[in-house]
Order: structure tokens, then C-alpha cells, then sequence
């Protein structure tokens, strides 16, 4: 460890951030990276902690003592070759990931937690900026063939180990851009697209082949998921010409609301609203105009993407941005109760900073039209007990909603294409693989592999980037006999 009694001296630091009124005036990250002297006093708070809890809290492994001690001797170059060895993306984990590393830190007991997301975005953005991120081509070539169907996070990493093993590896994507929900879910103010754009350049040069606009199998997904393709390609027809097919797309069906008045105009699946920022920001001309501008929003689901809800009809200009969730209010407690494990707490984003109500504890029971739009929302108030909620007599309430925006979560991958395949489903809808032993990520379809969320169902970034990573070594295992890539 670099400073042995830098967790007592320093304190933790933020990232340098835009003002939040300056910011909801454009669509650009407004989180920069830590400065390189900043960084390096937070790798001094690091205690190097016999046990390190934060690699175990953190899905990908990360070693974090080494490099937050690189990074406080300022070798920035040995600490990207670090970070690297565990993760394919850390610019992409570096600004969306929440953190259950942090929540991990032995500091997290009673103090503030190392800032370990800060200090692998200082660490990846120098990368980038010095020119230490370059392809990486096998050194030979394997003869087999891969189909990665997905391009997300989990198809990305797969693809990129499988190219550096030497297979010849195709991503087939639906949409007319690469990225899944990175490229189309997560807004640009949190993720510039220029960020995926770049790695992609490094991935063409490491021969990954990208195709874009194919939908695999003939079915069109269903209403709230994403679907700009123009040609379709069979299951059948890929297993015929791939040796090995990873299955690695989003948990896409989202949760609908079944009331009166849910076929109003004006009620939307976020999904459906978020993805049409992304292409304007893109630049795409004839984009539908669902918009929010000057209009009363309720976003209904108090998760991630009910927070970029609020984020981007900030940026429209809503007359008024409300949230509601159905759970309680979580506690809003300082530290981590149930150290080092994730905690149950209140959790406030950037976006909510920027403006908007929220309310817990709240179901919708009717939605009021006028001329066919949505003008009124009909709620009640619950209380909850033994894990059930109940109305609470005369608590209901109008609140007025020209935009009713749905993010309450993903039930599932999109059954039609699992279907197409014959691979078995679990309980939830998702494609049934283990994760450990002789057929781990395997189907039960022969030389099918399935990873991320159509495995394991909505999920984080950083879940994405692991099972992206160990499908890659089972299918290298399953190709070869044998592998060398990083499980």
C-alpha cells in the first residue's frame, strides 16, 4: 500500500461535475474525471485490506488494491494493464456502474468508501488520452466460427475475448446501431456514445465482424422493445453456418401496467421514449417526436431507468416531472448497514438532483383520457405490512399526466427468439444455463451458449461484462478442448 495512513488523512473526493441547471441545457456528460493528482490521493485512502471485500463485491474482480496503489505512484500505464486484465469496458463501468465495490470498502463501515469508480474512470480515460488503448489481434487463427446475437455489454466482451483466441467472431444486432441498451437505454448525458464508438474501432481492428439491422429469428419483438431491423435471419439458418452461437441480448419484455386507460396516447414503456433522445442526440433525422416538452410527466418505477426518465424529460422541459414507486421508501441511512453485502437504501441520482417529486408507497389504479390522449392519472396510497401492500382508505388522489412514461422493470428476454432456438427457459423466461462445471453457459441446444440478461434476467452492466467474459472461455473450451482466456 502506498500511504499507510492515507485513509485517515484524506477525505473522500468527488468527481468534478457540472452545475445541475447548466447541465439539463444539453445532452453531454457533465462528469469529468478526477484530475491525476486527485486520483492519486484517492488511491491513498486504500488501506489494502487483508481481505479485499471490494474484489469480492465487485462482479468483474477488479483488483483494485493494486491499482488504486498504481495509481497512487502515479503508474498510470501498469494500472490500465491491471484494470484490463479483469475487465474488457472499465469506461463504460466507470461512469454507470453503481459501485458495489465501494459498498465492499472496509472504509464503508464507518466512513466514507474509497473512490474506486472514480479512480478506474480517471484510470481509462488517461488510457485513452495517452494512446495505451490498441488492439489486440490474435496472434493466430482458430478456423471456427462464432455468432454473438446481441450487442450489449455481455455480447461485447464475449466477442472481444473470442476474437483474441482466434476465433472468427459476427455480432448480429437488430437495431441500426452497435451497443444495446448502452447505445439506446442510457442517455447520452450519462454515457456519450463516442465512449462505445471508440472501443468498437478497437474491436473492428481485432477482427470482430459487426451486423446491424438483422433480427435473428422471424418473430418481431413485442410492444416497448427496440426494433429498427430491415432483414431477418432464421435460427436454424445460424446454427448451420456458425460452429458455436452465444446468446447474449436484454432482458427487452418490460412490465407492463394493466389498468384502465392503459391504451391511452401519451402512455409509453420507457423504452420506448428513451431509445428516440439517443437518435436525435445521433443526429438521425425523422425521428417520431415523443417528447416531453411542456408537458406534466409521471414516471412510474423508481429504478435506473425511471431516474433517466427523469433525467431526459428534464432536458425537454416538462411542465412538472413526478416519480412514483410501489415499494416503500427505502431508509435513507448514512452508512452500510449490512456491510459488505449491498444495502436496501435511498438512493438519489444526478437525475433526480435536477428536479422532480417523488413519492413511494403509490399504485396506479386509473388512467383519464380526453379526445383519446391521457390528462389525469388516479392513485392510491398503501401502506405495507408483512411484505403486502393495502389501500389506505380515502387516500386516493389526481394528479395531471399528458406523458405516463413505464419503468418498472424487465420481466424477461424476448420469448419468440429462445423459442426459435428450442432452448430450455427457467422459471422466469430466461435461457436455462449453468454457470460453473463441464457445460457452463451452455444451452440445452447443442453448441448454443447464452450469457448476460437473456441468462440471468435484468441485471447491471458489470453482471453483463463477467458473463460476457466466462461464456467467451466456455465456448473457446467448448471449440478447442481447452482455454487460455481469463475465467
Amino acid at each position: 500500500m502506498g500511504k499507510i495512513t492515507g485513509f485517515l488523512e484524506y477525505e473522500r473526493l468527488d468527481e468534478p461535475h457540472e452545475d445541475r441547471d447548466a447541465r439539463k441545457k444539453h445532452y453531454r456528460e457533465f462528469y469529468m474525471r478526477l484530475p491525476d493528482e486527485d486520483a492519486k490521493v484517492q488511491g491513498a485512502r486504500c488501506m489494502d485490506c487483508g481481505i479485499p471485500f471490494c474484489m469480492q463485491g465487485c462482479p468483474v474482480n477488479n483488483i483494485i488494491p493494486d491499482f488504486n496503489d498504481l495509481i497512487y505512484r502515479q503508474d498510470w500505464q501498469r494500472a490500465i494493464e491491471t484494470l484490463h486484465s479483469t475487465n474488457n469496458f472499465p469506461e463504460f463501468t466507470g461512469r454507470i456502474c453503481p459501485a458495489p465495490c465501494e459498498e465492499a470498502c472496509v472504509l464503508r463501515i464507518n466512513e466514507d468508501p474509497v473512490g474506486i469508480k472514480s479512480i478506474e474512470h480517471a484510470i481509462i480515460d488517461k488510457a485513452w488520452e495517452s494512446g495505451w488503448v490498441k488492439a489486440r489481434p490474435a496472434t493466430h487463427n482458430s478456423g471456427r466460427k462464432v455468432a454473438v446475437v446481441g450487442s450489449g455489454p455481455a455480447g461485447l466482451a464475449c466477442a472481444q475475448q473470442l476474437a483474441r483466441a482466434g476465433h472468427a467472431v459476427t455480432v448480429l444486432e437488430k437495431n441500426d446501431r452497435i451497443g444495446g441498451l448502452l447505445r439506446y437505454g442510457i442517455p447520452d448525458f450519462k454515457l456519450e456514445k463516442r465512449v462505445i464508438d471508440r472501443r468498437l474501432e478497437q474491436m473492428a481492428a481485432e477482427g470482430v465482424v459487426f451486423r446491424t439491422g438483422i433480427r435473428v429469428g422471424r418473430d418481431k419483438p413485442g410492444k416497448g422493445v427496440p426494433d429498427w431491423a430491415t432483414e431477418t435471419i432464421a435460427a436454424q439458418k445460424l446454427l448451420a453456418e456458425f460452429d458455436a452461437i452465444v446468446l447474449s441480448g436484454g432482458a427487452e419484455v418490460a412490465r407492463d401496467l394493466p389498468i384502465p386507460g392503459r391504451e391511452l396516447a401519451g402512455v409509453h414503456f420507457a423504452m420506448e421514449f428513451l431509445p428516440l433522445q439517443n437518435k436525435r442526440v445521433a443526429g438521425d433525422a425523422g425521428v417520431p417526436e415523443l417528447l416531453a416538452s411542456g408537458k406534466h410527466v409521471v414516471v412510474i418505477g423508481g429504478g435506473d431507468t425511471g431516474s433517466d426518465c427523469v433525467g431526459t424529460t428534464n432536458r425537454h422541459g416538462a411542465a412538472s416531472v413526478t416519480q412514483f414507486e410501489l415499494l416503500p421508501m427505502p431508509p435513507d441511512v448514512e452508512r452500510n448497514p449490512v456491510w459488505p453485502y449491498w444495502p436496501t437504501r435511498l438512493r438519489t441520482s444526478s437525475s433526480h438532483e435536477e428536479g422532480v417529486e417523488r413519492d413511494w408507497s403509490i399504485a396506479t389504479k386509473v388512467l383519464v383520457g380526453e379526445g383519446g390522449r391521457v390528462k389525469t392519472l388516479k392513485a392510491v396510497r398503501l401502506v405495507w405490512k408483512d411484505g403486502k401492500p393495502a389501500e389506505i382508505p380515502d387516500s386516493e388522489f389526481d394528479l395531471p399526466a399528458d406523458l405516463v412514461l413505464l419503468a418498472m422493470g424487465f420481466v424477461s428476454p424476448v420469448q419468440s427468439l429462445l423459442e426459435e432456438f428450442g432452448v430450455q427457459k427457467d422459471a422466469r423466461g430466461n435461457a436455462r444455463a449453468e454457470t460453473d462445471g463441464a457445460r457452463a453457459y451452455a444451452t440445452s441446444v447443442p453448441k448454443v451458449f447464452a450469457a448476460g440478461d437473456m441468462r440471468r434476467g435484468q441485471s447491471l452492466v458489470v453482471w453483463a461484462i463477467r458473463e460476457g467474459r466466462q461464456a467467451a472461455r466456455a465456448v473457446d473450451e467448448y471449440l478447442m478442448g481447452f482455454s487460455e482466456l481469463p475465467r
